[in-house]
């Protein structure tokens, strides 16, 4: 099968490493796309190696991250499409925003500013970070415990704590901080270009029983976009957590956004 013209690049989120990404690599290859899926900066190459060296990541904020990719972006043959989980849903949001990219795919994205819901959920789902002020500069790990609370709510415990073993590492918490504080900053880092006019088409997933981005903020967070006329769609799957990308059913997900780009003539 001959190749896209639009190379896609994974952004995961925070707790996750890009390994974590590998069947849905697979499942874009297969059709036709060009595929890459960068770590975040200082990002180890296995999980092993992430856990065993979690200050490689630590203090990097949403800006460091979004010009790590940028950079990626910059050296890439085609304007790519991004799909991007949790924070990396944000950081898609803001590259789209940005003019750096020909669409992207916000599954779960971490709200960004201007968004106000603040669900209890996503209060205890970010407790493990914001229970220390110094971890603003560290990297948290969460226990298989709060992966399950977090992630693994709409799985049964043995699969969540299977997904905790192969997948979860380290994560700064300095972008927590960030977003929580963006409504009080003039410029914070979790501001988006909502307006943009000449944006390429975005659109945002959500899972009905996410507990770390509950479907008020996702909902809250299409609102941002109603003053632009550029293509802003959503998509719910109303029984899944904030897993989606890396459960049982994530091929499900994946086959949705490759049905949305084909649609788009991506």
């Amino acid at each position: 099968m001959p190749d896209k013209t639009n190379p896609v690049v994974f952004i995961h989120g925070l707790w996750l490493h890009k390994s974590s990404w590998g069947p849905w690599e697979s499942a874009f290859e297969q059709s036709g796309y060009r595929v890459l899926a960068p770590g975040w900066p200082g990002e180890p190459e296995t999980v092993e190696l992430a856990r065993a060296n979690p200050d490689s990541v630590a203090d990097k904020g949403i800006d460091d991250v979004v010009e790590h990719f940028a950079s990626i972006i910059a050296g890439l043959d085609a304007s790519p499409v991004l799909v991007g989980h949790s924070f990396g849903g944000m950081i898609a949001e803001k590259l789209l925003g940005q003019n750096r990219a020909t669409a992207a795919i916000a599954i779960d994205a971490a709200q960004i500013k201007g968004v106000l819901p603040l669900p209890l959920s996503s209060l205890r789902s970010t407790l493990p970070v914001f229970k220390n002020p110094e971890n603003r500069h560290r990297a948290v790990m969460l226990t298989a415990e709060q992966f399950r609370y977090s992630f693994g709510n709409a799985l049964t415990g043995e699969e969540s704590a299977k997904l905790w073993e192969e997948w979860v590492v380290p994560s700064p918490g300095k972008p927590l901080f960030e977003a929580a504080a963006a409504n009080f900053s003039l410029h914070s880092p979790a501001k988006v270009d909502t307006k943009n006019e000449e944006r390429g088409p975005l659109l945002l997933i959500m899972g009905g029983q996410d507990h770390t981005v509950p479907e008020a903020i996702t909902k809250s967070t299409l609102k941002q976009y109603r003053y632009s006329p550029a293509v802003t769609e959503l998509l719910e799957f109303e029984d899944r957590g904030h897993s989606l990308t890396i459960d049982s059913g994530s091929g499900d997900v994946a086959k949705a956004c490759l049905s949305w780009l084909s649609d788009k003539g991506l």
